[in-house]
């Protein structure tokens, strides 16, 4: 039983020993679920980090990879090239005094995505729980909106994961409302989306990321760190949450790459609004054909043949308040 005092979303994790928390659209995700994993932390859990990568880890010396398709990541692991967030995050946790490892899976498709997940829990002992973290919210896209975001990674993650019945607790975390619409997702579908999923009791509230909380300072400061560490590649979708939480409004110029945007940071931003990820994956029009996958041009490929036969397409809706 849920209360007020305590957001469902960590109800369903209170009784979880071992947490994994994993950035499910790739790049700079993970930190989104880095003040999840430090409050988590905190309450006494093992928790454990890994995202599904954009760099080049096949580039990686072999003795970075624990199984096919999951490499550990350390603060001094090689790599090609200057892009590379979860070395850039293991560096800021071990200044930090933090365990310093982040796990990562290459972009692949639903099947050795969730064979790598399956390998990785088992090199981690088990785990009770599993939380995928959006920096965004189209992972709560459905399908058939007007505007899907970017959705094959998240996808890949989600249908990886919603298959993994011998995990008990999977939930789906979304931090960055508003982040998408310059990838044509419409917001007034998204909570059209969660009111749906709370009908069917899958939806686990919302709750905002303090400023001056412990997790949203160490927040502020790991994307601070980013910022400097990857000058040409900072996140725009943690550089516009930094600055909700900061309580920065409207048009916020943080990196050159928003230069010929205009952004409207708000506190809506900084709220986690959360999900039971089998829930989630329930009410998706497509995953389905995505379950036998093998590379992540397939899911591409499904996802457009889903949408080329949609009848119709649920138009934007302005956000009338």
């Amino acid at each position: 039983m849920f209360t007020l005092t305590e957001p469902p979303f960590f109800t369903r994790l209170r009784d979880a020993r071992r947490v994994l928390v994993a950035g499910a659209g790739g790049g700079f995700d993970v930190y989104a679920g880095l003040p999840l994993a430090l409050a988590l932390r905190s309450a006494g859990k093992e928790v454990h980090l890994a995202n599904l990568s954009f760099a080049d880890l096949y580039g990686l010396d072999l003795d970075v990879w624990l199984e096919a398709d999951v490499a550990a990541v350390r603060p001094d692991t090689p790599a090609r090239g200057d892009y590379f967030p979860e070395r850039t995050l293991v560096r800021w946790l071990e200044q930090q005094g933090l365990p310093a490892t982040v796990y990562a899976f290459p972009q692949t498709g639903v099947q050795p995505l969730r064979a790598a997940y399956r390998a990785l829990v088992a090199y981690l002992g088990g785990v009770d729980a599993v939380v995928l973290v959006d920096g965004g919210t189209d992972i709560l896209m459905r399908g058939d909106e007007h505007g899907l975001g970017t959705p094959e990674e998240d996808m890949a993650s989600l249908a990886a994961v919603n298959g993994m019945d011998e995990i008990s607790q999977r939930l789906v975390a979304g931090l960055g409302f508003g982040v998408d619409a310059h990838h044509g997702v419409n917001h007034s579908l998204v909570l059209e989306n969660l009111a749906a999923l709370d009908r069917e009791g899958a939806y686990l509230g919302a709750f905002s990321l303090p400023r001056e909380s412990r997790e949203g300072a160490l927040y502020l400061d790991a994307v601070a760190h980013a910022q400097r560490a990857t000058p040409d590649y900072p996140s725009i979708v943690n550089g516009s949450v930094a600055a909700a939480v900061r309580g920065d409004f409207g048009d916020v110029r943080f990196t050159e790459r928003t230069k010929d945007s205009e952004l409207f940071i708000n506190p809506l931003m900084s709220l986690y609004f959360c999900v039971d990820a089998v829930g989630l994956a329930r009410r998706n029009l497509y995953l389905d054909r995505l379950e036998n996958t093998a590379l992540m041009r397939q899911i591409s490929t499904a996802v457009g043949d889903f949408r080329g036969e949609l009848a119709r397409q649920r138009p934007p809706r302005a956000y009338p308040h």
